[in-house]
């Protein structure tokens, strides 16, 4: 029996209409939601992303703006346009399109986004809210598959979970927020022991190693949710993920589909962080 596919396009169309309506909502009430996005370089993937984040923007009726820098920008000059962000009042979200050119240190550039302003979820307040179970801005992809997981049904309390994959922006906030979920959590990487015996136990397998078809379908337990984060080209040049998804699909009773799946699910959860940080900023 095929796998029942999770669709992040089926899903993230249900949010946007959600915060389409709260949007209207705000704007009722004299608020005027706006997300702020700073792009460094004119770095082909990240320009694509860009266009995405507006036109999702658009469509909810969330203002965006766009800073944009040149590649050969300086740090100073990335944080001076940062305090503007952070002082603008009409700005309720703020994020930097990563990566960074290299003169510009990542880390200091996310660490000074306001906490209150940080609906990408990458700043260090908010990743600590986060770790110790406080309301915070959650991490967009992260919460996306949480979300994808509620929505197909798939119960996540007291089930095993495997994340393979252990990168600030999905591998650990996704075991953290899997553990916020109630699930017994294991977190591989590339220099974890007998990887596929690991996998195979997972009621729950989260890919995101950032691998070509890297989880093959000897790695699904029969009966598994897959949820593939991955977003990779194939020998012949087609869009794919971390997982196998023809073998695993026989495996699996749900699974997600790249392209399709979670990328979709990423941008919709950026919205949802955006008019909360709005009705935060108005005291709603």
């Amino acid at each position: 029996m095929a796998a029942q596919i999770i669709s992040g396009k089926l899903l993230a169309a249900e949010v946007k209409k959600r915060v389409a309506g709260e949007v209207e909502q705000l704007k009722a009430q004299g608020i005027n939601p706006c997300l702020a996005v700073m792009l460094v370089g004119s770095d082909p993937a990240s320009q694509v992303y860009v266009r995405g984040k507006q036109n999702d923007c658009a469509e909810c009726g969330i203002e965006s703006r766009l800073v944009r820098l040149d590649e050969n920008a300086t740090q100073a000059e990335v944080l001076e346009q940062l305090g503007r962000l952070a002082a603008d009042e009409s700005v309720h979200g703020v994020l930097v399109q990563l990566p960074l050119p290299a003169q510009i240190d990542e880390q200091a550039v996310i660490a000074a986004i306001p906490p209150e302003k940080d609906v990408d979820g990458f700043t260090p307040v908010n990743v600590g809210r986060m770790t110790i179970g406080q309301q915070c801005f959650l991490p967009c992809t992260p919460a996306g598959c949480i979300e994808m997981l509620k929505y197909a049904g798939v119960a996540i309390e007291g089930k095993r979970a495997v994340v393979v994959g252990r990168s600030n922006i999905v591998g650990k906030p996704a075991a953290l927020l899997l553990l916020r979920e109630n699930a017994t959590v294991t977190v591989c990487h590339s220099r974890t022991r007998d990887l596929a015996h690991i996998c195979a136990e997972a009621d729950i397998l989260v890919a995101a190693i950032g691998k070509a078809k890297f989880i093959t379908g000897d790695m699904i337990k029969p009966g598994a949710a897959v949820i593939d984060v991955g977003i990779n080209r194939s020998e012949d040049g087609k869009l794919c993920g971390d997982v196998d998804f023809a073998a695993a699909s026989e495996k699996a009773a749900f699974i997600t589909p790249v392209p399709g799946g979670v990328g979709l699910m990423t941008r919709a959860m950026l919205l949802c962080n955006t008019v909360q940080a709005a009705r935060m900023a108005a005291g709603r």
